[in-house]
């Protein structure tokens, strides 16, 4: 039996140039990368950061995806 991995993305990928984070999630290259060879908890701690990340940017991502509307109902559902 497979178990999902808990991931901040959100299917708007973008990488900021100045700042080095994707504009759609707020992880880096390599954090993305190396996300599936991750232990849980460092996965944690990368997405305990990441509000901070995306607070700070300028540009915010131009499109809406279907994931990204299911997750935030899923979210919404399970509050």
């Amino acid at each position: 039996m497979m178990t999902a991995i808990e991931s901040p993305c959100v299917l708007v990928c973008s990488i900021d140039e100045r700042t080095g984070f994707c504009l759609g999630c707020g992880r880096t290259r390599g954090e993305i990368a190396a996300w599936l060879s991750m232990t849980p908890r460092e996965r944690r701690a990368i997405m305990e950061s990441l509000p901070a990340r995306l607070s700070g940017k300028e540009v915010r991502p131009r499109r809406e995806t279907r994931r990204r509307s299911r997750l935030a109902r899923e979210r919404a559902e399970g509050s």
